[in-house]
Order: C-alpha cells, then sequence, then structure tokens
C-alpha cells in the first residue's frame, strides 16, 4: 500500500489554488458539528470506494482522505486501494490538527 502523509500547509495550499478535494472520513455527527472548509462527507461506516472513485472522476481534483486524527484515513486509503482506485494520500493530522491550530472550520 502506498501511503503519502500530508500536512497541514500543504492541506491549506491544495485548498487555496483550488487543486485539492478532502474527503472526510469521520462520522456524519462529527462532520456536522465543524469541518475543513469544502471538505466532503464520505464516513468510513459506510465507505463505497466505487462511490468515491465517481466523485474524484467527476470532480477532477486531487483526493486527498481526513478524519479526526489520521487512523481511519488510513483505513479509507486501504479501502480504496483494495478496490482499485487511485488514492495515496492523507492528512496525516486530520481534523485535530486543523482545529488546534486555530483554522476556519465550516
Amino acid at each position: 500500500m502506498q501511503v503519502v502523509d500530508l500536512d497541514r500547509e500543504t492541506i491549506k495550499r491544495g485548498l487555496s489554488d483550488g487543486s485539492m478535494l478532502v474527503i472526510d472520513v469521520r462520522e456524519p455527527h462529527e462532520y456536522e458539528v465543524g469541518h475543513i472548509p469544502g471538505a466532503v462527507s464520505h464516513p468510513l461506516s459506510s465507505f463505497d470506494p466505487q462511490a468515491v472513485a465517481a466523485l474524484i472522476a467527476d470532480d477532477g481534483r486531487r483526493p486527498v482522505f481526513s478524519c479526526a486524527s489520521g487512523v481511519r484515513s488510513i483505513h479509507a486509503l486501504m479501502a480504496a486501494q483494495n478496490a482499485g482506485v487511485a488514492i495515496t494520500e492523507h492528512y496525516k493530522g486530520g481534523f485535530k490538527d486543523w482545529y488546534s491550530a486555530g483554522e476556519t472550520i465550516e
């Protein structure tokens, strides 16, 4: 499995220049309380690699998984890669890193 850890600054640059699609794999109640601006919700508990594949095919931006702290995003990477979906990047610090740094949330 290929895993590329991204830091907060890389996520901020990707969101700022519009090149990155953050896929939040936390549960809906976590996402609703707060999430990285522009992130889309695809909970790990109901994770469908084919739905993610369709999303990234239609979107065209660089897909990056994110969760609370970087654990579930690795599980999402494994599930996607096992299903043949070419996603290799995740936000290592996740939402906890984003929020604790005082970044804007939605």
